[in-house]
């Protein structure tokens, strides 16, 4: 395995990251064990997860499972650098009005206190949230994530789907502060969705912030599967969505054939190619599935790969203006 710094920070993380989101609802619990097991030992260290994962009326049950795992001892917690999120809404009657999706230092504080309990720990290395919220002050975020950091109960700040001047507000704020900030923006990138290329990543490059790439199989269009009947992903969308780009993907897997690899290993080569992607995120369901992920960080693209692929997945052109203007 292979590491890199996360963002600007001193921490230094696998280029994996192990999502979680099937374990509970699709992955049984002693097939998640054997999974992060297995991914321990593989070098894998970047764990990432969310106090929402575990699906509706389930909503905490990933992190419960993460939490067991890591109560088993054998160094478990203390080999991973954690990351979890605030946002969503767990359903909870104690939050009240303050339990709909979003941010407020109300909500925040009571929701990482939930998150430590059900992940039996008394910090995490990254606390993320997970969407922009627009109608919350970063004098006030800033304040309540600030405080967590003092406390030591959070190493690091993290985003997810902010935009391009999200990012760039955000640090602005926090430096008016002199505090860190974001070091690190997940954000749904992959050969198939292009567009951060625009804003979000230059953004985020400049900036010292680590971009962790979610769906970066793109539900599966970009797996090795996508146009096998037998195994059609079990969207109705991402059946529809195969018929709509059928003859890319079909472009794609004679690419693979020829370069002798998998869609799937290959679309994450591609994202690691990238100098502002950190760790795309995988979420194998079984252990063959994490072995295949591995492949991909020992694949190196080429030059006249990259371009091949471009022309299969073509991009906007670029970072903005000049994508698009000149």
């Amino acid at each position: 395995m292979e590491f890199t710094n996360l963002g600007r920070t001193g921490m230094k993380v696998s280029r994996l990251c192990l999502g979680t989101m099937n374990f509970g609802p699709f992955t049984e619990e002693k097939d998640a064990f054997r999974i992060m097991d297995e991914a321990l030992d593989m070098g894998v260290n970047f764990f990432d997860t969310a106090n929402v994962y575990g699906r509706a009326g389930n909503f905490g049950r990933t992190e419960k499972i993460l939490g067991r795992w890591f109560a088993q001892g054998g160094g478990r917690r203390e080999k991973v650098v954690l990351a979890t999120k605030v946002y969503g809404d767990m359903d909870d009657p104690n939050d009240g009005p303050n339990g709909a999706r979003g941010l407020s230092a109300y909500k925040v504080r009571r929701h990482l206190e939930g998150s430590l309990s059900r992940l039996q720990t008394d910090h995490i290395e990254l606390y993320q949230m997970h969407h922009i919220d627009r109608s919350v002050s970063w004098d006030e975020l800033w304040e309540v994530f600030s405080s967590f950091v003092q406390r030591g109960m959070v190493d690091y700040i993290g985003s997810s789907n902010f935009a391009g001047w999200d990012l760039a507000v955000a640090q602005m704020e926090a430096k008016h502060r002199h505090f860190l900030g974001l070091v690190s923006e997940q954000h749904k990138y992959n050969l198939n969705t292009r567009e951060p290329e625009l804003e979000v990543l230059p953004a985020a490059k400049a900036l010292g912030i680590g971009v962790i790439p979610w769906s970066p199989l793109d539900g599966g269009l970009l797996g090795r599967n996508a146009l096998n009947p037998e195994h059609q992903s079990r969207s109705e969308e991402n059946r529809q969505r195969v018929e709509t780009m059928r003859s890319r993907l079909e472009a794609f897997a004679e690419f693979a054939k020829e370069m002798g690899e998998a869609q799937d290993v290959i679309a994450l080569a591609w994202l690691l190619a990238n100098p502002a992607v950190t760790a795309p995120i995988i979420g194998p369901r079984t252990i063959e599935q994490l072995h295949d992920a591995a492949r991909a960080v020992e694949l190196k693209l080429g030059e006249s790969e990259m371009k091949r692929l471009d022309e299969i997945f073509p991009g906007p052109g670029g970072a903005a203006p000049q994508a698009y203007a000149w």
